[in-house]
């Protein structure tokens, strides 16, 4: 796994979802791209019920491309905690349905065609959240390196030549904190939660 950037594709007027994924897969295999199977992000956020008294929620993620992991993410008192556990977590949330309740109207994901072209993994994710569709989120991961600061400027070059002047000369946010640091999983998984929060905010939905 190399250094990943999630990005958010604006919508064109009078195109659908499903044309602006089939435009983007055109414009990426003209660049001589080639699909690599599929892919899925998906977020279920589980919210302590009344009775338990303090306010807690849990983001749980999966990703396809770590299948036997699974990703959470505990939000409480303007703290987070992140850790990564297998299957069985999924299994733990259930039997804790007397403290958490999953919010089944918030449920979203990302998913959609995968890409390899070069040195360079590319996924274009249709976000739909409860079966709505939502907009498009583009992941381009650089594999050969694994610290972002040496990574950002092939990845903007890339983002800039494929999606235009919709990519800021600034690398994220929140990829700025950690521009020094390893690269790691739960660093893209957080890069899909923040993107997924701005979804459900825009329809009104926190």
């Amino acid at each position: 796994m190399g250094v990943t950037v999630l990005q958010q594709f604006p919508m064109k007027e009078n195109q659908t979802g499903p044309q602006m994924i089939e435009h983007l897969t055109k414009h990426l295999v003209g660049l001589g791209a080639v699909q690599a199977g599929q892919f899925l992000v998906d977020c279920e956020t589980y919210m302590t019920v009344p009775q338990f008294g303090h306010h807690r929620i849990i983001h749980v993620l999966h990703n396809s491309e770590q299948p036997a992991s699974v990703f959470a993410t505990l939000e409480s008192n303007n703290k987070t905690v992140s850790l990564i556990a297998d299957g069985l977590f999924d299994l733990l949330m259930m039997k804790l349905s007397n403290i958490y309740e999953v919010k089944k109207h918030i449920k979203i994901e990302s998913k959609g065609p995968r890409f390899e072209v070069g040195d360079f993994c590319v996924k274009l994710g249709s976000v739909t959240m409860t079966q709505n569709f939502k907009g498009i989120l583009v992941e381009v991961e650089y594999r050969p390196c694994v610290v972002p600061a040496m990574a950002w400027d092939l990845i903007k070059e890339f983002l800039q030549g494929y999606l235009g002047c919709t990519i800021s000369n600034q690398a994220p946010q929140f990829l700025q904190s950690r521009m020094n640091d390893i690269y790691q999983p739960t660093d893209t998984i957080a890069q899909y939660l923040e993107h997924f929060g701005q979804y459900r905010k825009a329809t009104g939905v926190i």
